[in-house]
This record gives structure tokens, C-alpha cells and sequence, in this order.
């Protein structure tokens, strides 16, 4: 017992992980743009969905405002911020993770003037003033807008979801890339990969394009010019070879060539500069004395408008600008054309093909090997950007212009979003995804600086920096590397920083404040050389760096790194079998050795560090050796090289060879065994002649010329046997006299091998020593978010969406009780409530109505929801009676009428089944069909006097008749019929027994029983159904004298219900004083 309920136990607790593992699966991604974010999902039978946000859009604003109290969203947000500019927050990827002085912030400050922003003092970052009291950074204010991507999702895919792929520009560095993460774990999103949105887009136009790829490269361009940025970027598509253990895979891949960029061009600059000139031309209209550029509303009202006017005059070559009440109660219209907006930006428009150029240049491919170049981004939809990429296009290809066409194959708004969400399919645990690996580029060279070392005798080079590049410019990621400092006897230190950064802009150079990211401390690695150095080699300190998927840099661990020379008996000693064993699952999950401060590890050969991709290529050409050996004849010729080479698997050889030699010696003597000699053949004659000697004399002299003609037959028969069994003993001796010289080469190598093995043993072997080195390092880059303002940060925002919502079910209580008092205001005027209720209850209902109509206007902002749920409560109270009575008037006839249909159905179904009773082997018992007789006559009984009851009382009288009553005895009705149906439905009659007589026997009056019937068939038929049978036997038969008794097998019947019409139903069925059946007819008898 105690067994069994811990299974049951065990099994419910993986059902229930079960459940919540199936929870939790789905994944989303957020293509983190400038002006708009779009945000997709993965979740069980939902594959790569765009979300829907409250408004039912597909893409979201990248804002958030403050008003009143609360934080707003999306449209909500926008729509404050053309009213209050100060108080809503936009384009928030240009600012974030930068110094207060960079020339990114300062932009940010020229276009939009009317932000208060402040220097963070403990990190030197930017802080948007909201009030006098309230300050939030730039992460805080993304992480606001990340929440609510978040709460979309989880509304959308019904179900909560933690684990995101996050997009962002390609040309973000270090800093910017950890900003955007610190920003998404304040809302404790599990953020697997910060991709880069070139790299997603380029995914999503692979993956639903992987077959046109094979193992040859084919390039491709991706232009993105979005809101504040450009981005061009060169793609390698080609199908590649993965070795996963023992098993090769291939899967397409993408590599990212070359990018290039300007992160101050898009569409945003197109905006300003229409913004400015509408402002311009409403000042010159001098509808008003106050300059519109003063005004922050107004200013803010013509940026709407001149991005809508811009994205208008993509597709048509003129129109107007307008806007109601701009300044002063004063309307402004002014018509602009295309040529005019392509005049205004003609120096920006200039930098459309410098991304293109710059791709090219670094991926080191021409535009002829391009096979097409895909438009990205909205700014692309521009007429002209358009002519000026097809300009470059052609002239680098040197094709005519009608026969080049720029890719518009993508959704330039959602590519983003649905490369990155098939990536965090790829990387989440709830899903199987076709693999498509994708290998980003370095945008900013990394290298480490270090001080050479040099000896008391060195005086030259005194202080020398030597720089190696540990990541060079678009070198792929994620990747790890190795770097190694020889000639390092005491503790020393080395720098992390960018390298040249001379190709980009000189605005850009001036973002990096410093190009020294840390300074990295190695302690302890005076203490390891003392502790090896003596008796063993130093091979220097090795720094292990990794480049994560999201391009951030890590240093994994720093160790010192000796060899020595060891006997081979004291590495027996040394290596036990569980050491062996646990080496072995090192080899196969890795090994952890960052917890230990030593780590030994040995190897045969002297270089095994650098040849193991050798020595496994050793193993593969030993384990071929062996079948090529076995098949060969003689191993003589072979060099003493090879025979070394193979001297491990030389035993194996031979005893394979001499176990070949048995099986080929036992075969031999089993072909022989058949096979007789001439002289047993004459000595069976010379038996069969004696034989044949006794018997008579007569039948001797009869066969002695049959028998002459035999022994000639014999004798030729056995010459053609001599010959035969001659050759195959010619043929076995020469397979013997080859096996044995074989043998004796094989025997000579092994030997060989044996002497080599023991020289070898006798060799000292390498051991390599590990010692782990602690590590300080110190980052000179802008820092992170300390703890204790990360869990401040926490705090804040949790408190703001605890707070909002609050608000959210305060609105919520609000309009609830509104509409009841509305609705029911509105019904107690209807000719059914007037009906169900008395003059007093309607006037006492419609004054409570009136007051609290009264008292929710009269509600302060900052009431309790309580409030409004405890007067929705004494409303419904109030009301409920009525409510009531009006339903069940309503509800009854068609309770009813669902009640005369299921006793009509019921009735006939009893009759079918009494009439199967006269049966030899009925289906159902007395007690079943009298439980259904008297269930049906109980109902019937019960609802003639609650009808009765009902017609005595009013319609303002609580009713008699419920309808919840009338379904309870609809259910048992419809429930004590199924179980008869199914009943039937499985029934299999009992088997006939066998019959005395065969079939040849007659009957000459056919009043004898056709089949015999055991004693417990004798016991169980009653008189009745004796007296039936031979009611039935009397039946005259006319050929009975002639023919046999016919066997009549019954099939198993299942009663059917009978499908009646509703006009007949009430035709047989009228539940009244006089009810009648009618139940003759032959109809629902039949079976």
C-alpha cells in the first residue's frame, strides 16, 4: 500500500513539472528599434507570431510618458508627448550607455531641446529629470518599455513568458551592449542572446530560403536605414559540415563579411529637416507675432506632421501639410512637393551609399560577386535613397539600369523581429528548430597591451608595450581564444582595449572616451613558478578569452602552465582507475577546472599540446591498418615505420590470423569427411557380394549381368573421385604453406612491436601542470549599474507596476459599476421587469439606481477599489429578485419544451426495450426496466403538480417552477437512458450449445426444438416463455417433411431512440390530466 501511494505520488509530481514545464516553453523576441519595436513569439502551436498590442497594432512606439500619476505606452504615450513634450521619452537607443559629454547626447540635445537632462555624478551617464524629486537613467526608462513588449507578449500568447532574444544595432560597443542587458534584467527578463539586428534579418531571409544554398559562398547586402541609423552589411550564405560528437551534420550557415554604417542618418534627420522648414513657412504666413521654434507643443505638432507628409510623398509627388490650431488658435496649411523635400536633404542624401562602400571595402568582396541587394528599414521607401542605391548598384556592376532591381523580398518593418524569435526557438529548451548557425562580425577590434619582460641583465627595451590583437576587425563570434605570456616569472598586469579604430567617423572617435576597457592583475604567478619552476619547464601563462553570442568579452580564467619529464611507473601510480574514468567523462562533458588549483595532465608525446589533432588521426590510421593487414597476404614488404607505427594492434593481428588458420583447418576436414576412399568402396563391394552369396541360387544367376554393368559404373565413378580429392589436397597444402610463411611475418612483427612498446615505456613522459592565477581586474569603461542600485531600480519600477496596476482595476471597478447602473436603469422600464415586479419594488430599485449614480460622480481620483465593488454589491442585492423572476419567465417555456422532448424519447425508448424481454436471452434485467418505468412516471407526476403549482402564482410572485429543477430532472432522465443505450451497445447474446443431431436427421412434424438446450438454459426459461415456444412449434410448416430444421442465428440488436418531429411529439405526447401514449405503433417496436 505504502508502494503503491509513493508511485502515485512520483507520478503526479512529474505530471504536475510536466504541466508546468508546457507552461512555460514559449519564447519571445523584441527588435529594439529607435522610433518602434516589434515583438514576436514562439509558443506551443503558435509559430513565429507578430503580437498585437492593446491598440491592435504590429509594431509599438519606443516611448514612454508620464501624466498625472501614471506611466503610458505605445500610442497613449505618443499622443501625450505632442501635448506635453517634457513629459513623454523617445529614442532612447541613441543615448543609452553613454558619457554625458559624448556627441551622441548632445544631438540628442539639439533635436530635442525642451528634455531637462543632467550628468549621473557616480557614473557620468545621462539622467532625465521627470519632476523635482524623480530622476531616471536611460536603462530605467528602457526597462519601463521592455516591461511592457513583455506584458503584450504574455497577454498575447496567454500564458507567462521570461526568455527573450533582444536586437540591437550592430555598431554597439561594449558598454551599450551590457546597458541594454542591465535594462531587461530590471524586469527580470532571462535575455538568451542581444543579436544584432543585421544579423536577424539576414536570418530570417535564410531560413525560408534554405535550400537554394550549398557548399559554395553566396553573398548578399542588406541596407537598413531606419530612424536614426544606417546600416549596410555583407552576408555569406553556405551550407557547412558539424561534427556533433560521433555524427557529421550539415546545416546552412551565415557569416557576416562586412558592415558598414552611420549612426547619426535616418529617417529622423529627413523629419527635422522637414519640421524645420513647415516652421518657417508658417512664421513667413505671420498669422501670429510669437515665432513658432519657441514653442515646444508647436514644434512638436509639425514633427508629427512632417512624418506623416514625408511618408505621403513616397508615393506621390505633391502634397499639403496641415495642422489645426498650431500656434495660437491658428491653423497652418502649406502644400510641399517632392522636389522640394529632396532639395532640403540633398547633403544628407549624399551619405545614402557611403554604408555600401565601406561594407565592400572591409569584407573585401566587389559588387559583382553580390547576388542581391535587400532593402531594409522605412526610410528605404523613398523615391530617392532608391535611385541612389540603384546609381551605386550599376555602376559598380557596370549594368544597364533597366535590367538592375533592388530586393524587396522582406518585410522591411517584421524581418527583424522574426530572425530573432526562430533564434530564441533555436536557443530555448521547448523546441525542436532546424539549425542555422550564425556567425556575427567584430565591428571594433579588441587587443591586449602588455609590458615586455625583461631580465636584470636586459637594459633594452626598457618599459617596452607590446599590443596583440585578440579579436581582430570582423572577426566572427562566439569564439573563443588563447592568449600566452612567456618569459612571466612574477605577478604582473595587462590592459583589454579597442584597437585602431581610424575607419570610423571622427564624431564617432570622440564616443570613446577612453580606449582602455580594464586592466586585468595576475597574482599568484610567482608562487606557482616557485612551486613548479624548479622541477619542471615553464610554457608561460595562458589567458583564456571568450566573445559570447551577444558579443560581449570574458575572461574565463587565467592559469600557468609547466611541464616536466616523469618515470612511467610513477604515472601508474598516479593514474588509478576512477581517475582514468573520470578523465574519460572530462572527455565527454567536459572538464571543470576552475574549482581546482592544480590540474595534472599527461600525454605520450612530447609536443601533446599542439599535436592533438594528430594523435587522433594517429588512431584512425592504426584502426585501418588492422583490416588492411588481415587482408593482405604478407607483411614483409612493409617499412619497420609502418610496423611501429602499428605495434599496439599487432596481437590483435595475430591472433585474428591464427584463429583464421583454425577455421580454415576444420573446414578442410569437414569437406574430407564425406568423401570416401577406393579401397573402403572395395571392401562395401566385397560385403554386398558375400551378402548377395546367401541368398538363393536362382536369383544369383538372374542378376549377375545387371550386377557386371554396376561395378563398371562404380568403378569409373570412383577414378573421377581419385582425381578430385588429388587437387584439393594439392590446393589445401599450397593454403597451408602460405598461412604458415604469413604466420612466421606476423610472428617476426609482433615482436617488433613488443620490443618498441618496452623502449617506449621505458622513455620518461610529459606531464602538464595547470595552476589556476587569480585575477583583478579593474574596467576604466563607463561602469555598470552597482548592486545596490540595481535592486533600487528593482524596486522602483516593481512599485510603478504595482501602482499602475491598481489604477488599471480602479478603472476597471469604475466602469463596471457604471454599466450595471446604466443596464439596469435602462431594464426596469422594459415590459418584462414592469411584469416580475410590484410598483413599490420598482421605485425603491430605480432611486437606489439614481443615488448611486449620484455617488460615482461624486468619487475623489485617489478612492479605493472597494468602494466601488461594495456598491456594485448592494445594487445586485437589490435587484436580484427581480432578475431572477424575469430569467426563469423567460427560460421556462424552453425548459419545457426540452422536458416534453426527453419523456417523449424516454417513453418510447422503455417500449422498444420490453418488447426485447420475449427474447431468449434478453439485454436488460426487470430490475433496469422498472427503475426507467418508475423514474419516468416520478418526472411525469412532478411536473404536473409543479405546473399546477406555477399557474397559481403571479408573475411577481417568486416562481414554484425553476428551470434549474426542470434541468436536474432532464439529467437523470437523459443519464438512466444512456446507460440502457450503452448497455445495448455492447451487448453480445450468449453462445448456442451444440446440437445432438447432425443435419441428416429429418423432422416429420416440426414440432420438435431445432436446438437442444443445456440443463442451465432449462433452469433459467420460465413457463411462460415454454408456453410461448410451443405456442410457436404449432405453426404448420409445408416442407418440413422434406427439408431440415433452418438454424436461426439472432444478430445482437441495439435499440435505437427513434428521431420524432417536434409537431408529432405533441401529437402522441400531451403531459396534461388526460396523457396519452400512443404505443401500437409497429414502428418503435420494430427492431
Amino acid at each position: 500500500m505504502a508502494s503503491s501511494c509513493r508511485h502515485l505520488m512520483v507520478v503526479s509530481l512529474v505530471l504536475a513539472s510536466f504541466l508546468s514545464l508546457s507552461v512555460g516553453l514559449a519564447v519571445m523576441s523584441i527588435d529594439l528599434g529607435a522610433e518602434f519595436m516589434k515583438i514576436a513569439i514562439v509558443k506551443p502551436g503558435v509559430p513565429m507570431e507578430i503580437v498585437l498590442n492593446t491598440e491592435s497594432s504590429r509594431k509599438t512606439r519606443t516611448i514612454v510618458a508620464f501624466r498625472d500619476g501614471e506611466r503610458q505606452f505605445a500610442n497613449e504615450a505618443y499622443n501625450t508627448g505632442i501635448r506635453f513634450p517634457r513629459k513623454a521619452f523617445s529614442y532612447l537607443t541613441h543615448v543609452i550607455g553613454r558619457d554625458f559629454d559624448d556627441p551622441q547626447v548632445q544631438l540628442y540635445k539639439e533635436r530635442f531641446p525642451y528634455y531637462d537632462i543632467l550628468k549621473d555624478e557616480t557614473r557620468g551617464t545621462v539622467l532625465f529629470k521627470i519632476d523635482e524629486e524623480t530622476f531616471y537613467s536611460p536603462e530605467e526608462l528602457l526597462a519601463m518599455i521592455l516591461d511592457s513588449a513583455k506584458e503584450y507578449a504574455e497577454a498575447f500568447a496567454e500564458q507567462p513568458i521570461t526568455d527573450v532574444v533582444i536586437t540591437v544595432p550592430p555598431y554597439y560597443n561594449q558598454v551599450e551592449r551590457k546597458a541594454v542587458l542591465h535594462a531587461a534584467q530590471m524586469v527580470k527578463l532571462n535575455v538568451l542572446q542581444l543579436m544584432s539586428n543585421n544579423a536577424a534579418v539576414a536570418l530570417n531571409f535564410g531560413v525560408f530560403r534554405r535550400k537554394n544554398f550549398n557548399s559554395t559562398m553566396q553573398y548578399y547586402m542588406f541596407y537598413d536605414m531606419g530612424a536614426t541609423s544606417t546600416v549596410a552589411t555583407v552576408v555569406g550564405y553556405q551550407v557547412v559540415k558539424v561534427k556533433e560528437g560521433t555524427r557529421v551534420d550539415t546545416h546552412p550557415q551565415l557569416s557576416i563579411k562586412g558592415v558598414g554604417f552611420d549612426r547619426t542618418f535616418g529617417g529622423l534627420g529627413i523629419s527635422m529637416r522637414l519640421r524645420d522648414h513647415l516652421a518657417k513657412a508658417f512664421n513667413a504666413q505671420k498669422k501670429t507675432k510669437t515665432d513658432v521654434f519657441t514653442n515646444e507643443r508647436a514644434m512638436a505638432k509639425l514633427l508629427k506632421e512632417s512624418d506623416r507628409v514625408k511618408k505621403v510623398l513616397s508615393a506621390n509627388n505633391d502634397h499639403y501639410a496641415q495642422v489645426e490650431g498650431l500656434l495660437d488658435e491658428k491653423d497652418f496649411r502649406h502644400k510641399v512637393t517632392r522636389e522640394e523635400l529632396e532639395e532640403l536633404c540633398s547633403d544628407l542624401l549624399t551619405k545614402v551609399t557611403k554604408p555600401m562602400e565601406e561594407a565592400l571595402k572591409i569584407s573585401e568582396i566587389t559588387m559583382g560577386e553580390i547576388t542581391d541587394v535587400i532593402l531594409m528599414g522605412g526610410a528605404t521607401r523613398m523615391p530617392k535613397v532608391q535611385d541612389e542605391l540603384m546609381q551605386f548598384v550599376n555602376r559598380e556592376k557596370q549594368v544597364a539600369l533597366e535590367r538592375q532591381e533592388l530586393g524587396k523580398s522582406i518585410n522591411t518593418d517584421e524581418a527583424a523581429a522574426m530572425g530573432a524569435v526562430y533564434q530564441a526557438a533555436y536557443l530555448g529548451k521547448g523546441f525542436k528548430v532546424k539549425t542555422f548557425s550564425v556567425k556575427d562580425g567584430t565591428i571594433y577590434p579588441i587587443v591586449v597591451d602588455f609590458e615586455k619582460h625583461r631580465n636584470a641583465e636586459e637594459t633594452m627595451d626598457a618599459g617596452r608595450i607590446i599590443r596583440r590583437t585578440l579579436f581582430g576587425r570582423m572577426n566572427p563570434f562566439p569564439q573563443k581564444k588563447v592568449m600566452t605570456f612567456n618569459k612571466h616569472y612574477a605577478d604582473f598586469s595587462f590592459t583589454v582595449g579597442y584597437g585602431d579604430l581610424s575607419f570610423l567617423p571622427e564624431q564617432d572617435q570622440k564616443s570613446f572616451k577612453t580606449l582602455t576597457l580594464a586592466n586585468v592583475t595576475l597574482k599568484g604567478v610567482e608562487d606557482a613558478y616557485k612551486k613548479h619552476g624548479e622541477s619542471s619547464d615553464n610554457k608561460g601563462i595562458k589567458a583564456h578569452f571568450r566573445m559570447d553570442d551577444s558579443g560581449l568579452l570574458h575572461l574565463d580564467k587565467v592559469e600557468s602552465v609547466f611541464e616536466k619529464m616523469q618515470d612511467p611507473e610513477e604515472v601508474k601510480k598516479d593514474e588509478s582507475a576512477w581517475s582514468k574514468i573520470g578523465s574519460a567523462l572530462g572527455g565527454l562533458f567536459g572538464t571543470s577546472n576552475e574549482k581546482k588549483d592544480s590540474v595534472v595532465e599527461t600525454d605520450h608525446t612530447p609536443d601533446a599540446e599542439g599535436k592533438k589533432e594528430e594523435s587522433t588521426t594517429d588512431k584512425e590510421s592504426k584502426e585501418k591498418g588492422t583490416k588492411d593487414k588481415t587482408d593482405s597476404k604478407t607483411s614483409e614488404s612493409k617499412t619497420t615505420d609502418s610496423k611501429t607505427s602499428k605495434s599496439e594492434s599487432t596481437e590483435s593481428k595475430t591472433s585474428e590470423s591464427e584463429s583464421t588458420e583454425s577455421k580454415t583447418s576444420e573446414s578442410e576436414k569437414k569437406e574430407e569427411k564425406p568423401t570416401d576412399t577406393p579401397e573402403e568402396k572395395q571392401r562395401e563391394k566385397k560385403t554386398e557380394k558375400e551378402k548377395s552369396d546367401e541368398k538363393p541360387a536362382d536369383e544369383q544367376t538372374e542378376k549377375t549381368d545387371d550386377k557386371e554393368e554396376k561395378q563398371k559404373d562404380e568403378a569409373n565413378k570412383t577414378n573421377e573421385r581419385k582425381d578430385k580429392k588429388e587437387k584439393k589436397e594439392k590446393k589445401g597444402k599450397d593454403k597451408k604453406d602460405k598461412k604458415d610463411k604469413k604466420s612466421d611475418a606476423e610472428k617476426k612483427a609482433e615482436k617488433e612491436a613488443k620490443e618498441k612498446e618496452e623502449e617506449e615505456a621505458k622513455k620518461p613522459k610529459i606531464v602538464t601542470i595547470k595552476e589556476n592565477i587569480t585575477v583583478e581586474i579593474e574596467s576604466f569603461d563607463i561602469p555598470g549599474i552597482p548592486k545596490d542600485n540595481m535592486k533600487e531600480s528593482r524596486k522602483r519600477l516593481a512599485s510603478l507596476k504595482a501602482r499602475d496596476q491598481e489604477k488599471k482595476e480602479l478603472e476597471a471597478a469604475k466602469n463596471e459599476l457604471e454599466a450595471y447602473i446604466f443596464d439596469a436603469q435602462d431594464k426596469f422600464t422594459q415590459k418584462d421587469y414592469v411584469q416580475c415586479s410590484t410598483e413599490e419594488e420598482r421605485d425603491v430599485i430605480v432611486k437606489a439606481l439614481a443615488a448611486a449614480s449620484d455617488w460615482l460622480y461624486e468619487q475623489p481620483d485617489d478612492a479605493k477599489k472597494t468602494a466601488y465593488t461594495d456598491k456594485l454589491k448592494e445594487l445586485v442585492t437589490a435587484t436580484k429578485d427581480v432578475v431572477i423572476r424575469v430569467r426563469e419567465m423567460q427560460e421556462r417555456p424552453k425548459a419545457l419544451d426540452a422536458m416534453k422532448s426527453m419523456l417523449n424519447h424516454s417513453k418510447v425508448f422503455l417500449a422498444t426495450i420490453k418488447n426485447l424481454t420475449t427474447l431468449e436471452d434478453p439485454m436488460f434485467t426487470e430490475v433496469e426496466i422498472t427503475t426507467l418505468e418508475k423514474l419516468i412516471t416520478n418526472t411525469v407526476d412532478w411536473l404536473k403538480s409543479s405546473k399546477a403549482e406555477q399557474k397559481k402564482l403571479k408573475n411577481h410572485e417568486n416562481p414554484k417552477l425553476l428551470v434549474e429543477d426542470i434541468a436536474l430532472k432532464i439529467q437523470a432522465l437523459d443519464r438512466e437512458v444512456k446507460y440502457l443505450v450503452n448497455k445495448a451497445k455492447y451487448y453480445k447474446p450468449k453462445p448456442k450449445p451444440s446440437e445432438k443431431g447432425k443435419s441428416n436427421e429429418t423432422v416429420s412434424d416440426g414440432g420438435k426444438d431445432s436446438a437442444n438446450k443445456t440443463e442451465e438454459d432449462k433452469k433459467s426459461t420460465n413457463e411462460k416463455s415454454e408456453s410461448d415456444k410451443e405456442s410457436t412449434n404449432e405453426k404448420p410448416d409445408s416442407d418440413s417433411s422434406t427439408q431440415p430444421p433452418e438454424t436461426l442465428d439472432i444478430p445482437p440488436v441495439v435499440p435505437t431512440i427513434p428521431k420524432t418531429d417536434d409537431k408529432k411529439s405533441d401529437e402522441t405526447l400531451q403531459i396534461d390530466a388526460s396523457e396519452t401514449v400512443d404505443q401500437e405503433k409497429s414502428e418503435h417496436s420494430e427492431l
